[in-house]
């Protein structure tokens, strides 16, 4: 018996020792599946639909208006910043874009004409991408404008203007012009007005090149939405990590020092309000340096909110108090950015019932009523007869409500 005991003790000591490995065999496989479900889950988010549609409109009528805005505000000194009247003259300007490599079609010629007829130009550019006009080309196009602008005057700008061109550049990558554009509006009408004709027969190969189209497209407008939003989350971090290096953010005095700075007082009686209570701008200043750090690891909660909402106020405040209009409207813009497309579908719902109980809405059209009819002359009794409506309706009364195209995007 106890020779049979000591020879069963390997058998035993065996099958303990294949356990962890067979264990460890199942956890290597279960964690390879979940690599390739989670690799197939990305592959398929960046080929399978353009996300982030609305937000990439948002953004072209959002920095397009504010191009045109700027370039407006700055017409009557457009001489002394960008035009023959600069400082900075071209042959200067040229002498830097051999070093730096940069580009600018203002320098081509030293003409006041020429420079009048690219300002024009330029804020037409804008105009139309603003409106989503012949998108793909506008935005090469803005990016151009942008580009040439702001290397011209290079010394002159800030970090505004700086990301302004950042966003330019990556939004020639989108599909920008989808939603609520000229474009959308356009190729809406286009199809409701094909909804009768035959559908062409295409080819193989066509139909192939199509959807190889399509793909390249998707991949492309997906890519160019992550760049945007890491560009973003590269800007909120790096700004909260340099103020968390600094001394003057450790003790709440960096407002302090800003808000006493002659250069960003639009309004020094409330610049000087607000130094007043250096309780308020000790927990503003530390609410805005968590607000930065914590930005890129919120963006996949419901955290994300609140944290865009004190952004928001953050760049409200900078623009009244602080005096700087397009930085905050540029980083506004870019926030925009984070927000679901399913939000930016659901605000033309929104306002119609906020119009609706505020009483200014119009009302909605009676059936039957179509382009140039003439309303009925007597009241609703006149196109019933108690609860049965007529079998033959008169004029105005009744019919089938009018056919068409809706604006659901």
């Amino acid at each position: 018996m106890g020779n049979e005991q000591i020879r069963e003790l390997p058998a035993k000591a065996a099958v303990t020792q294949d356990r962890p490995m067979g264990h460890d065999a199942w956890t290597a496989d279960a964690l390879h599946r979940r690599l390739l479900a989670r690799a197939d889950a990305l592959w398929a988010l960046v080929t399978g639909r353009p996300v982030s549609l609305y937000a990439t409109s948002v953004l072209r009528i959002g920095y397009g208006l504010l191009y045109l805005v700027f370039l407006l505000r700055e017409f009557p000194h457009r001489y002394e910043i960008w035009g023959p009247g600069s400082p900075w003259t071209p042959a200067l300007a040229a002498q830097l874009f051999d070093q730096t490599g940069w580009y600018s079609f203002l320098i081509l010629s030293d003409s006041r004409a020429y420079f009048e007829l690219c300002y024009v130009l330029a804020l037409v550019t804008s105009a139309l991408f603003m409106l989503g006009w012949r998108t793909r080309a506008a935005s090469v196009l803005f990016a151009l404008v942008v580009t040439s602008f702001h290397a011209r005057s290079i010394f002159m700008t800030d970090g505004g203007d700086n990301l302004v061109l950042l966003m330019a550049l990556y939004l020639v990558l989108t599909a920008c012009g989808r939603r609520w554009s000229l474009d959308a509006r356009r190729k809406r009408i286009k199809a409701a007005r094909a909804d009768n004709a035959p559908e062409p027969v295409r080819s193989s190969p066509a139909q192939q090149l199509r959807a190889a189209h399509g793909k390249l497209v998707t991949v492309v407008h997906n890519c160019g939405v992550f760049v945007i939003a890491v560009q973003v989350c590269l800007l909120y971090g790096s700004a909260g990590l340099y103020k968390v290096q600094g001394s003057f953010w450790d003790d709440g005095t960096a407002l302090h020092y800003v808000l006493n700075l002659d250069l960003f007082q639009p309004w020094p009686e409330l610049s000087h309000l607000l130094d007043q209570y250096p309780l308020l701008i000790a927990i503003v200043g530390y609410l805005t340096v968590l607000t930065q750090v914590a930005f890129p690891f919120v963006l996949f909660g419901r955290l994300k909110y609140p944290v865009l909402t004190m952004l928001l106020g953050m760049h409200i405040g900078i623009a009244v108090v602080l005096g700087l209009p397009l930085f905050s409207g540029t980083m506004i813009i870019a926030d925009a950015v984070f927000l679901p497309d399913r939000f930016y579908a659901s605000l033309p719902h929104l306002a119609r019932r906020a119009a609706r109980r505020s009483g200014v809405g119009t009302p909605a059209p009676r059936q039957g009523a179509g382009l140039g009819s003439v309303p009925p002359q007597g009241g609703r009794s006149a196109c019933r007869e108690g609860n049965r409506p007529m079998s033959r309706p008169r004029s105005g009364c009744g019919g089938p409500a009018p056919s068409g195209p809706t604006l659901t995007e």
